[in-house]
């Protein structure tokens, strides 16, 4: 059975100061001993509590800086908490910074089959999903050509299509729904509802709280690192709407 456990979890990063020194400035440093300045202590999030279980669908929504993206990082473990504690129960499968990574002066074929095995897909495994892979991105005989010869939009549409491959049981998706042209947003959403269905839980971060509302049962509000109100999505977006004086989401 998956499932996730926050408790009391915080979050603090150490940014040291980055200014270069002359020679001068070295040499005068050490001759009267001067101190550093300390590192900038920076809480990015800060006595986190929740949990999911299977079935739970969870949509992040906050303001720019809110944490929202911190929050899935740390979930995936690229992030460790600062304090409290974070127990993970079940296989997670991240769709963060997916146009990332593509080796350029290979086809996009040959990045279908890299993409894949670093998420953990197998020779056996990815026989059965290579041709639905690129009869979703909809780039035929683009796939035969070095990627970089590729428009921005073509190479998100092939990691999207490898991205969304995956049969997961964690999902934690980071912004992944606007992408490419108008219909292939419908096909992406569409994609992601598929994904839904198999996955026993899904958090997801999106800047699209139309999507987000109909597609999780639930919603964390996000603020300045700290968790403001937890409930269901489309009462989450409206509040968040009205706070911030937009108009409501559509139903």
């Amino acid at each position: 059975m998956a499932g996730i456990e926050l408790e009391r979890v915080g979050l603090t990063f150490k940014v040291r100061h980055a200014n270069g020194l002359t020679l001068k400035e070295y040499v005068l440093r050490q001759m009267f001993k001067r101190r550093r300045t300390p590192p900038l202590v920076v809480e990015a999030l800060r006595d986190l509590n929740f949990s999911a279980r299977d079935g739970d669908r969870i949509g992040v929504v906050g303001h720019n800086g809110a944490g929202k993206s911190t929050l899935l990082k740390l979930l995936a473990g690229v992030y460790a908490p600062s304090c409290g504690r974070r127990e993970v129960r079940g296989q997670i499968s991240s769709l963060f910074d997916i146009a990332l990574g593509f080796e350029t002066e290979a086809s996009g074929w040959e990045n279908i089959r890299y993409r894949a095995y670093l998420q953990g897909e197998t020779p056996a495994s990815l026989r059965d999903k290579i041709q639905p892979i690129a009869e979703f991105s909809e780039l035929g005989k683009f796939l035969d050509m070095p990627v970089r010869y590729y428009s921005a939009g073509m190479h998100v549409r092939l990691a999207f299509s490898i991205a969304t491959a995956i049969d997961p049981e964690i999902l934690l998706v980071d912004e992944v729904l606007s992408v490419g042209d108008l219909s292939f947003q419908e096909k992406a959403r569409q994609r992601m509802r598929d994904m839904m269905s198999r996955a026993k839980i899904i958090i997801m971060v999106s800047h699209d709280l139309h999507s987000l509302a109909s597609l999780c049962e639930q919603a964390i509000w996000m603020d300045h690192g700290t968790i403001r109100k937890i409930g269901p999505a489309r009462q989450i977006v409206d509040e968040y709407y009205a706070h911030y004086h937009l108009p409501a989401v559509a139903a």
